[in-house]
């Protein structure tokens, strides 16, 4: 069953995220020595952490069960924990670029049926980005398909089929934002339509003895710091 919403930011996390308080760290001088930067800062967290919960670590270590596993965008403008106040352990992961999810994608498949049929996940979220970087390149790719026949990277092969989702698309009357933002969310909702035809999806909808798993597919707005619900898909009745 489809269900399209249009619910902005912490509505849609309360139902589905334990919320936590959060903060954002200082900002710290990446220039000199990045590597040892982060590695001072875990340590400051892990103590951090450790003061407040002094068994957090130690519980931790024994068992994961998150109810979420999200499938985004490795930009590193949306880390799924920051952005949604979430401690270790609350997200099962997976990230690419442009928050692809082909069906013959072995890391993807993998992903996707450890969560639902190993940890018991309740709510697979695809979630795509405002001003994505892989939706732009398959927009230039999109237009230069001739000039570019000849070319093959990792990239490229990788955004073949964003690229010829976005060549099935309308765009002439938008201007280049409006572009943009027609191509995430058309992304969005034709990844939610694979992984609602791959097998983890379509062998727990049928068992009625499986646990539910719902498909959410959201969009995150990168200059808002907001998440849009565009889709959601469940078994159908």
């Amino acid at each position: 069953m489809l269900r399209a919403a249009y619910t902005c930011g912490l509505t849609i996390l309360q139902n589905l995220f334990v919320v936590h308080p959060v903060y954002l760290p200082p900002l710290r001088n990446m220039s000199q020595k990045p590597t040892q930067t982060l590695l001072d800062a875990n340590e400051e967290w892990a103590q951090s952490v450790i003061k407040d919960t002094p068994d957090f670590f130690t519980q931790s270590a024994t068992a994961q069960k998150p109810k979420i596993l999200w499938i985004g965008c490795s930009d590193s403008r949306v880390p799924e924990s920051v952005i949604t106040a979430s401690r270790p352990g609350d997200i099962f992961v997976h990230r690419n670029v442009a928050n692809q999810f082909h069906l013959y994608d072995d890391s993807a498949l993998s992903v996707l049926t450890f969560a639902v049929k190993e940890i018991g996940v309740e709510h697979v979220v695809l979630v795509g980005h405002t001003n994505c970087g892989g939706a732009m390149a398959s927009m230039e790719a999109a237009k230069n398909t001739a000039a570019n026949s000849g070319t093959s990277t990792p990239l490229t092969r990788w955004l073949s089929p964003l690229t010829a989702l976005i060549q099935s698309l309308d765009l002439t009357a938008c201007s280049a934002s409006e572009a943009l933002n027609k191509v995430v969310e058309a992304n969005v909702i034709k990844q939610v339509d694979n992984i609602c035809k791959s097998e983890p999806i379509t062998t727990a909808w049928a068992d009625p003895d499986a646990k539910t798993v719902t498909v959410h597919g959201w969009m995150y707005d990168l200059a808002e710091g907001r998440i849009k619900e565009l889709v959601v898909r469940d078994a159908q009745p």
